[in-house]
This record gives C-alpha cells, structure tokens and sequence, in this order.
C-alpha cells in the first residue's frame, strides 16, 4: 500500500512539472510573441519613436504635417472606426510672414503650442467669437467641432505650431483627422458648396449669382498669404480665402465680424474664455542644477480637462538624466525642441525595448505604465516637450534618484526582493544625493574620491 501511493505521488509530481514546465514555456512564447508585435509597430530607429509622416496640408503659403500615435491601424480604411479613448497624433503647422489658415472645424480637438513665432487665433466659444494674440511657448484649447482660424501675425517670421491632435471623439477615417473649411471656393471646398444653390440664396438671403461668385473665387489653398493694405492700392491683393468679401473688406481686422456674420453669431466680448497659458512664463514644477521640468494639468488651465490632455516641457543641461521613471496614469509623447539626447524603454519583463539616439525634430512616445529615461549628450542641453493622454495629475513614480521609490520603500520587505541585505541596499541607495534630474555619470576616479569622502564622514 506505501509502495503505491509512494508511486502515485511520483507521478503526480511528474505531471504538476510537465503542466509547470508547459506555462513556463507558453508564457516564454507570449512573451516573444508580445515584444515581436511591439517590434513590428516601431520604427527601424527605435521602437518607440514615430518617424513615418504624413503631409496632410499643402499650400502656397504653409503646410501641415502629422505623425500618428499609437493606436493607429496599420492600413487605414475608409469604413467608420470608433477611436479609442486617448488616441493623440502629433501636428506641426508651419505658416509663412503674413499668411492665414482658413476658416474651418475638426473632428479631432486640438492643443496648440507655438513653437516659433506670433499668431493671432479665433475660434468660436459659447456661440461667440473670440480671438487671442499668441507668443512663443503658448498654450491654447481649440475643441472639436469648433470652428477657428490662425493668422500669422509676426513681422517677417515664419509660424511653427506643435498640435496634440485628441483623436478620440474623430470620424475615424482614413485621416489622421477630417477638416471641413467653412472658407474655401474650388480649393478647398467650402462646406456650404455641397448645399444646392438655392438652399444657400435663400439662407444667405442674396442672389444665384452672388452665391455662385461667392464659392468660386477661392483656389490658392488651406493657407493663403494675406496682406493689410488698404482697398484699392495697386498692389497685388492676395485671396484670402474668405471668397469675394476679399474685394472688398481687410483681410486682417474683419475676419471676426466676416466669421461672426457667416455663422450668425454674436461677437460677445464678456464670454470667459481663458486666456493661453505660457510655459516659459512659470516658474518649473522641478528645478536643480542639472535642469527643469514642468507640466501643465486641468489645474493649471482649465481647458485641458476637456480634451483630457496633460503639457509638459523638459531642459536637461548636458549630459544629466531625468531618472528612470513610470507614469501610472498616462501615455507620453514627446518632441525634441532641441540638443540630442537618447531614449531609453524598459519591456515589463525588465529587458531593453529601446535605447534610440535623437536629435531635434524628433518625435517618440512611452506606452503607460512602461520605464523609461532620457539622458542629455554631452554636447549641450537637451530640450524636450510633449504631451500625455490625461489632463489629471500624473505623479511620475521615479524609481531611482534620492525621492525614489527604492527610497521611499526601502526596508527588510524590499532587500528580499532584491536577495541582499538591508544595509548593503541601503548604501546603494543613499549613494545617489539628487532626485528626479539626475548629474552626469562621473569618472571612475571622481567616483571613488566621492565614496571615499562620504566614508570619511561616516
């Protein structure tokens, strides 16, 4: 009887290590299925940066450029998708001296930063028009399905905007997002063309003719060059994609009265609307002698919780790091304003998933949750801003650096982890005296001078 149930336990063990050895090796499999899938949405360059763009306006006087975020499908069709929640491609629009984005609303909201230049922004708020003057390190709230336009109002400086583009509420079409211009003529159409041109006399309360003149007079483009001379001048007067009104009104300071008359509105000067919120006129949320960081919440501007979109914008002086972070509420994107630096992604089975050099112009992204680090070259500061797919607080947990959460969870529970003692864990982690930027990696000798004289003290 002992001799059988002895057998019966042998063979029981040998199928619970048969069963144990079969997970071992599905999750092996997964877990190279997995990273293979990462691998194949990522760039030749790194896995994680968005190198693939897509010049979605193009016109005599600027154009538009996009790269997807993640969560894009690979082959876009024509069909109906329904975007997921925190879907964000990132736009640059780039606009000569003196030119206008036409009139026109998106199925995507956007976050406008000015990157370079002067601008002077309308859009529709509250059934009202209103319009602000915008400067370098801007920020500004633009929702879907609100009409706006963009002028470039800086003398003999080109315009460049960085968009956060909130995908999330989109058509889901084959466009990273869908523009419908309310200005426009034969190019672009003008939304009203596809009304019958009776439809549009009757509302507009004018002749067959005047229609007709009013939706063909405009070919140049989504961004037209615009000028400020007064009617009758000799002078070349460019269309300004507002159709024939441009005969006969200035192209600069009627645009609010021409929008407000065309979407028969109000101009109400007492609607609350924000005012744009500077960057570079805060102070930083974080700042040592290795650079600054700030981020920009639905606490700082209010705006933002409505397309749930976090700001931030980092400076590292050369060759310092932002420590080895998570964050637990957000997807990142970045873009690198300038300098060079590298990105380094952590897989959650604690292997590399990307360590990329870039440089300035550079776009990369950080899935949630996900480790990672950026480290300055040591050839001069390295300047980085972004946005994150949740207005709310993101409380960064940093994993190395003297706020840590080694730090902070340091004790007997967190040395078992690791298999070492608590005291030896203890000198590893009080090595570091600086938190959140980190100081370039010393040389051997001055590392050891440093270990030396902290013993000393001891």
């Amino acid at each position: 009887m002992r001799f059988q149930l002895y057998l019966l336990l042998l063979v029981s063990l040998w199928a619970f290590t048969g069963v144990l050895g079969d997970h071992r090796e599905r999750y092996r499999e997964r877990e190279k299925k997995g990273e293979e899938e990462w691998e194949e949405k990522g760039s030749k360059r790194g896995l994680f940066i968005l190198d693939k763009w897509e010049k979605v306006v193009g016109s005599e006087g600027g154009e538009v450029r996009v790269v997807r975020g993640f969560g894009s499908p690979p082959e876009h069709g024509s069909g109906f998708d329904v975007p997921h929640k925190g879907l964000l491609h990132i736009g640059f629009i780039t606009m000569d001296p003196k030119t206008l984005f036409v009139p026109q609303y998106l199925d995507s909201g956007l976050i406008l930063f000015v990157r370079r230049g002067e601008a002077r922004v309308g859009w529709i708020n509250k059934d009202s028009l209103v319009e602000r003057n915008l400067k370098m390190g801007d920020v500004v709230q633009i929702p879907a399905g609100f009409t706006f336009y963009i002028v470039n109002t800086g003398t003999g400086q080109r315009l460049q905007i960085i968009c956060g583009i909130d995908a999330s509420e989109s058509l889901g079409l084959a466009n990273p997002y869908e523009a419908f211009y309310l200005g426009g003529g034969t190019y672009p159409k003008s939304v009203l063309a596809g009304f019958d041109t009776k439809t549009l006399a009757t509302a507009l309360n004018v002749t067959f003719e005047e229609v007709d003149k009013f939706l063909g007079a405009h070919s140049r483009g989504p961004i037209v060059y615009v000028t400020d001379e007064p009617a009758g001048q000799e002078k070349k007067h460019r269309d300004s994609g507002l159709g024939f009104l441009d005969r006969t009104i200035l192209p600069f300071k009627p645009l609010k009265n021409m929008l407000s008359w065309l979407l028969g509105i109000q101009d109400n000067n007492t609607v609350k609307t924000p005012d744009p919120y500077n960057l570079y006129d805060r102070d930083p949320g974080f700042r040592n002698n290795y650079g600054w960081s700030t981020a920009l919440d639905e606490n700082d501007y209010e705006p933002l919780k409505y397309s749930d979109i976090g700001v931030y914008l980092v400076n590292l002086t050369a060759g310092s790091m932002m420590a080895p972070h998570v964050n637990p509420r957000a997807t990142e994107y970045g873009i690198v304003l300038g300098g060079s630096g590298r990105i380094q992604v952590v897989y959650p089975n604690g292997t590399t998933a990307m360590d990329a050099k870039v440089s300035q112009g550079d776009v990369f992204w950080i899935p949630r949750y996900f480790p990672f680090c950026q480290l300055a070259s040591l050839s001069g500061p390295f300047e980085f801003f972004g946005f994150t797919t949740s207005a709310k607080r993101n409380y960064p947990q940093f994993l190395l650096g003297r706020s840590s959460i080694l730090k902070t969870m340091l004790g007997p529970e967190l040395a078992a982890g690791f298999g070492v003692t608590e005291s030896s864990l203890r000198d590893l982690v009080d090595a570091q005296n600086e938190e959140v930027i980190l100081p370039s990696w010393p040389e051997p000798e001055r590392k050891r001078e440093v270990r030396r004289k902290k013993r000393e003290r001891e």
